[in-house]
């Protein structure tokens, strides 16, 4: 059963700030904290009830400065979705929140338990977009499904957008199938790499390190349509974030009757800077077992 909360009041002026904004639908919180396990999220009102968060065992693994979740490029129109409120707002159709497989009517601002599950519908022009947000077993998995009858032209659309940490200072990232052609990069705050992006293909899987805490992600691509290429990146922004993104749809039209899901799971793990590459690798053939 899909619970569909009553409307907020909320001004629509272009002026007004993203921690003014209130979506369409939703508690009447600004923000919602899920624990189960060793990972936690947030869930934020003023981001239309995209994540602001993820932490693990207690440890900000990503920063609350930046968007998450899924976005939408216009060719000139710029961003539609999630934080990116300069053009418009999404249409939120319905929100429901599950915890330990239990529909939560009016949820807390603090929810704690084994498992929680999360599904967002919402609207953006033609498309109808399905995020699910699913904590279980110390995994973060996400779920996007995009549905369309019209035809759109698009500059891009970025899913599974994590901002990991400033302090994130290393990754890796590779293939099944290619084992030998691994990447691995260093993600430095010198100017010459500023800005820059890493990756810029198609892999299995990618993890990154955090040294200070010791600890580190590993998300592995469960699933993609086959009518986009669906490319890795990570941008290295010194002292704001080493942001990822899955990028699909880049320059291209996606064709009427359109209906593609895309599936990450997130898992993480703790060892020392000389170890955690091998650490990384094992967690993530773990992640298909």
């Amino acid at each position: 059963m899909k619970t569909i909360f009553a409307f907020i009041l909320f001004s629509t002026a272009a002026s007004a700030s993203a921690e003014d904004f209130r979506p369409n639908i939703g508690p009447d919180l600004p923000s919602i904290t899920v624990e189960c396990g060793e990972v936690t999220i947030l869930l934020r009102q003023s981001t239309q009830w995209t994540p602001g968060r993820i932490d693990f065992r207690g440890t900000p693994m990503t920063t609350e400065r930046s968007a998450y979740g899924t976005v939408f490029r216009y060719p000139e129109i710029g961003f539609i979705g999630t934080a990116h409120l300069e053009n418009e707002p999404e249409d939120l159709q319905s929100l429901s929140f599950f915890l330990d497989g239990k529909e939560l009517t009016t949820p807390e601002a603090k929810l704690k338990g084994e498992s929680f599950r999360f599904v967002r519908e919402s609207k953006i022009r033609g498309f109808l977009l399905t995020n699910i947000i699913e904590i279980k077993g110390n995994c973060l998995y996400e779920t996007t499904t995009i549905k369309t009858n019209v035809e759109t032209p698009l500059s891009l659309v970025y899913h599974f957008m994590h901002a990991w940490t400033p302090t994130v200072s290393e990754l890796i990232a590779g293939n099944d199938d290619q084992p030998d052609d691994d990447i691995y990069q260093p993600l430095l705050d010198d100017d010459n790499v500023s800005r820059l992006f890493y990756i810029n293909r198609a892999v299995d899987w990618l993890s990154v390190y955090e040294p200070n805490s010791g600890q580190f992600a590993v998300s592995r691509i469960l699933e993609v349509p086959e009518e986009t290429e669906s490319i890795s990146t990570i941008w290295n922004v010194p002292n704001t974030y080493r942001k990822y993104y899955l990028r699909v749809f880049q320059n291209q039209t996606v064709p009427k009757d359109f209906n593609g899901t895309w599936k990450m799971v997130t898992a993480f793990g703790c060892e020392t800077s000389d170890k955690w590459q091998p650490a990384a690798k094992v967690l993530v053939k773990k992640l298909i077992e």
